[in-house]
């Protein structure tokens, strides 16, 4: 399940970064870094944490993720529909 989250947020991700919406263009400043990949890390760095503390017995993580991915979600679709 993280799995399939994951990939919807680098996905959501990717939609936003390639929307040239202002407010992105605005922050490439820090995300332009290393070629425009530095929010793709820190989106690895998430998942990849969450996936190891719920291997390791600790549930709350999958919740805290499926929390993240809903913000990220409603985020991504503020942008796109051009309600921010």
């Amino acid at each position: 399940m993280l799995f399939a989250l994951g990939v919807a947020n680098f996905a959501m991700h990717k939609a936003v970064l390639e929307s040239g919406h202002p407010m992105v263009e605005r922050t490439t400043v820090w995300f332009g870094l290393m070629g425009g990949k530095l929010g793709f890390a820190i989106e690895f760095i998430v998942l990849l944490g969450a996936m190891l503390m719920v291997d390791s017995g600790m549930i709350g993580w999958a919740w805290a993720y499926f929390a993240y991915s809903l913000l990220n979600g409603l985020s991504a679709w503020l942008i796109l529909s051009g309600r921010v």
